[in-house]
């Protein structure tokens, strides 16, 4: 059953980007598009959980839930969706796969923290495959457009990363609240400020939702991406160690990309998945002592 739900998951989690890229194209507003898709999920997640007894009303009222929605959900989707209006969802789904070397910059830059050598050496790796990504741009011409978007994608991430680190924080302050109730709580929020930017500067058209591919794309991002990918991801948690949920990190980019070319058709060059396996290396370097660390646990708990 792990195994299943843990397929599922990178399946899902990879199928993601090229489902905002269908809804963009078709011209779905970008914001209100995410803000849709996360304050629905959240409010039903939320609403379960509490019919669970797993929540409690108080705890949105908390500013740890807001402050988490604007990192993880507002910071991170907010650029990921108007990116997506301009670069390919391939490309989309390598550039947020730089997570974990963000996590490590946060580390380095704001606690002080030592990182191990290799993962140190992971990390210059993961970002020299950020580098390759964009050496083409250095021989063909490219948008502006497209350049703003592959940068908000990579700022997206260092908003999610130091929303990671800070969640682990709320998660611990919180332990009598189920982590799916907390998560859903930041996603209300995340989405909450997505409508509040959409208002300000985006003009909802219905006849475009009404698009198959506008309202498509938005159902299956609020039930698959985020009710059932999450869940998934937070149920893996909570049967094995965190590390071996996170490594869809690992699969989902190669995903988003062989999607990305044989259902949209679009273009791959070598340089892209020459980049993409290079920050999937960088990543797992990055991950290398949290691995072998929990080998080395569950050896000694077999002994």
């Amino acid at each position: 059953m792990v195994m299943f739900n843990y397929i599922v998951m990178c399946f899902v989690f990879g199928t993601t980007f090229l489902a905002i890229k269908i809804g963009m194209d078709a011209g779905a507003p970008p914001f209100f598009s995410a803000g849709s898709r996360f304050f629905l999920a959240g409010l039903i997640l939320f609403l379960i959980m509490k019919w669970r007894g797993k929540a409690k009303w108080r705890i949105l009222l908390r500013k740890e839930m807001l402050l988490s929605g604007f990192a993880l959900t507002f910071g991170t989707f907010s650029t990921l969706y108007w990116a997506e209006q301009y670069v390919s969802s391939g490309m989309a789904g390598i550039l947020s796969a730089t997570g974990p070397l963000m996590i490590m910059l946060w580390q380095v830059m704001l606690f002080r923290q030592k990182v191990p050598f290799v993962s140190a050496i992971g990390g210059v790796i993961g970002f020299a495959g950020v580098v390759v990504l964009f050496m083409p741009a250095l021989y063909t011409e490219v948008s502006g457009l497209w350049l703003a978007g592959c940068l908000l994608i990579l700022a997206g991430e260092m908003s999610y990363s130091g929303g990671a680190l800070y969640s682990k924080h709320v998660i611990q302050h919180f332990s009598e609240t189920s982590p799916i109730a907390l998560n859903a709580a930041q996603m209300m929020y995340g989405g909450a400020m997505l409508f509040l930017l959409s208002a300000f500067t985006e003009t909802l058209e219905l006849p475009v939702m009404a698009q198959p591919a506008a309202w498509g794309s938005l159902l299956y991002l609020t039930v698959a991406g985020s009710m059932i990918g999450h869940t998934l991801f937070y149920w893996l948690v909570s049967k094995k160690d965190p590390v071996f949920p996170s490594t869809w990190l690992y699969i989902s980019p190669l995903i988003a990309l062989c999607l990305g070319a044989v259902v949209y058709n679009e273009k791959v060059t070598v340089m892209s998945v020459l980049g993409g396996i290079t920050i999937i290396a960088g990543i797992a370097l990055v991950n290398a002592e949290a691995v072998r660390s929990m080998i080395s646990h569950k050896t000694k708990k077999i002994a």
